[in-house]
């Protein structure tokens, strides 16, 4: 049986953009993993606990990630064979082009970029279901203790790595090996080498 695991993904982590390069690259590879992407708030993390969680406030302009991972929600489950395009492309916007991409034009050009129909993916979000399957994949993380991204999930076991390097295959091919080692519990160098 081949082994499944999802990825936690907010668009706005630069750890998140490195290991997601490497996910893309070794499925396009021909990953034997079957692979599913999460959708995680970084925001939520941060509300007090008692306060709205903010799929309750959508219009709240603290919440930056909010769209972007509409975007890439509505374009995985209604678009599949763009998600992983999209995917990369929306890490770009943020972290190579420094786009505000919590601005729905933003997104908008992100998807025309890679020859999706900004209509419809927005038409998409536009229903809430985008916004519904949001909440349910931040609350499982969450009730896994997820704190952040990238955080990969097996068995419903998950294990934030952060990843140094972009894209790095042999990185990833080098945690997964450990993620699948129960013998190994945590892992933190105590300084980043300069």
């Amino acid at each position: 049986m081949a082994r499944a695991i999802a990825v936690a993904f907010d668009y706005r982590c630069p750890f998140a953009r490195n290991a997601h390069e490497a996910v893309v690259a070794l499925i396009r590879r021909g990953s034997p993993i079957e692979w599913h992407f999460l959708a995680f708030s970084l925001d939520q993390s941060h509300v007090e606990p008692g306060a709205p969680p903010v799929w309750d406030r959508p219009d709240n302009p603290e919440w930056t990630g909010l769209e972007s991972a509409l975007w890439g929600i509505a374009v995985r489950d209604h678009f599949p064979d763009s998600f992983l395009d999209f995917h990369l492309a929306a890490f770009a916007a943020r972290h190579d082009h420094g786009r505000r991409i919590q601005d729905a034009a933003v997104m908008r050009d992100v998807a025309s970029g890679v020859g999706l129909d900004p209509d419809a993916v927005a038409e998409v979000i536009a229903s809430g279901q985008p916004l519904a399957t949001f909440a349910d994949e931040h609350q499982y993380c969450a009730s896994l203790e997820v704190f952040g991204v990238p955080a990969f999930i097996e068995n419903d076991d998950a294990a934030f790595i952060r990843f140094m390097e972009r894209g790095r295959v042999d990185d990833l091919e080098l945690a997964l090996a450990v993620l699948a080692n129960p013998r190994i519990n945590e892992l933190k160098h105590t300084q980043v080498p300069r």
